[in-house]
């Protein structure tokens, strides 16, 4: 992972993004052509509490340090974003246990019965044919390089609820 710093926050501001912290950030995801995939610029702004797990260290680790006021930009290999691309987490499906038959279409997102964690896993249709269904339950962003740009907005110790 590399980091750039583009902006300096305010010096004085005591503190910083750590553990057990709330912190408020924009933010843009690009890819490693420039396209731009998630943005939180014209949104509203994201919100976590740093260190629970929610965000993947390679999101998180550029932050860490980082004052309210402060820009950085880094660059985030798939092992520290969405993981790589995993040819076993494509699966061939039997066309027949599809309920609704005229939704099978290449490009499509599909929600299935996660049978490890039980609740819902995507999954995206990348073929069909008269006896099967290719789905891919990779995350859309595995295995690709990704550019994170993030602002600091605020940052709050975390409450406990």
């Amino acid at each position: 992972m590399t980091d750039k710093s583009v902006g300096q926050g305010d010096s004085d501001a005591a503190l910083v993004a750590d553990d057990n912290m709330t912190i408020a950030i924009h933010f843009t995801l690009r890819l490693e052509d420039g396209t731009e995939v998630d943005t939180t610029r014209d949104k509203r702004q994201a919100e976590f509490v740093f260190g629970d797990g929610n965000l993947p260290p390679g999101f998180e680790k550029p932050i860490r340090g980082m004052r309210v006021g402060e820009t950085r930009t880094s660059d985030v290999a798939p092992e520290h974003a969405f993981g790589p691309w995993n040819p076993q987490n494509v699966q061939m499906l039997k066309r027949a246990d599809f309920e609704d038959q005229e939704a099978l279409e290449k490009g499509v997102v599909m929600s299935f019965a996660d049978p490890a964690g039980g609740g819902e896993l995507p999954g995206v249709i990348k073929s069909v044919d008269e006896r099967q269904v290719e789905v891919d339950f990779n995350h859309p962003l595995a295995g690709r390089t990704l550019t994170f740009e993030v602002e600091v907005l605020n940052i709050t110790p975390a409450t406990t609820h």
